[in-house]
């Protein structure tokens, strides 16, 4: 990921995940995930900074699903016992893991072939994923001039645009409306979409789509883009983050809330049901 002067080269790289999230960059980068966080609070960035997240096996369905999807990932193992809390079940399940490998379920695998099934019968979403129109989870860094550098990786990357496959409890589009607003994924759209673009991998025009799926049955689908409205509101957070990060780095200081009494109002929606309910 170097040169021959030990400068990093921006770039699309093919490396574990591993290696991506432990963050190669000399002196750090900021991800997705951690721009959502500085646009949260800068306390809890640096925490999440200081302190990487523990590993936690409710993460390993999603990464499981990934895998088969994607056809890239972790080897998923089916460990054949209905009760987990065994001692040599233990065992296996923690062996498994320390060798960077995914235990499941029968139930659980099984689960995760028919979602793979129900996504390959949907015409958009399968289009999407053929396997000879891109390359899945690629690596991509990128020097944003304004001094910090940008990292991403794709889970699924075609010249022509970018896709993000999300498990989730429900694609109705209310639904989705709020899972967007609750993970910010307008602004993983524009980290996304813009790294990719600065370096190359798609053109101007390239779309950033997220492909949603139930996790239980029937498994629905459905692929999102995000309108414009929404887009330049994620832009414009993920600018004003970036201009929270340099200011906390170059003063040390990572403010959380609020260091006062903050007064607090009931959610104005709140307010016109109580007034409506008692005129």
């Amino acid at each position: 990921m170097t040169a021959a002067g030990g400068e990093v080269e921006p770039g699309l790289y093919d490396i574990p995940a591993e290696l991506y999230h432990s963050d190669p960059i000399p002196g750090g980068s900021l991800s997705s995930t951690g721009i959502r966080r500085l646009t949260d609070c800068p306390a809890r960035f640096k925490h999440f900074r200081d302190h990487p997240e523990p590993y936690k096996p409710a993460y390993e369905f999603g990464t499981a699903a990934h895998t088969v999807v994607l056809g890239d990932g972790p080897e998923l193992i089916v460990v054949d016992a209905d009760l987990w809390n065994t001692k040599e079940v233990k065992a296996e399940v923690a062996a498994i893991r320390a060798a960077g490998n995914v235990p499941l379920k029968r139930e659980a695998k099984q689960r995760i072939d028919d979602m793979a099934t129900v996504l390959a019968a949907h015409p958009e979403a399968s289009e999407l994923f053929t396997p000879a129109t891109g390359v899945a989870e690629q690596s991509a860094f990128w020097p944003d001039p304004r001094g910090v550098w940008r990292r991403v990786r794709f889970d699924w990357l075609r010249p022509d645009g970018i896709t993000d496959y999300k498990t989730t409890t429900s694609v109705h589009p209310d639904a989705l409306q709020k899972t967007v607003e609750k993970w910010a994924y307008h602004q993983q759209d524009g980290w996304y979409r813009e790294t990719a673009i600065e370096l190359g991998l798609i053109p101007p025009d390239g779309f950033f789509k997220f492909a949603f799926q139930e996790k239980q049955p029937p498994y629905l689908v459905q692929v999102v883009e995000l309108d414009f409205p929404a887009r330049v509101i994620g832009s414009e957070t993920n600018d004003r983050a970036i201009h929270a990060y340099l200011t906390c780095m170059a003063t040390g200081e990572w403010p959380a809330y609020g260091d006062t009494t903050t007064y607090i109002s009931l959610p104005s929606w709140f307010e016109r049901k109580y007034i409506e309910e008692n005129t």
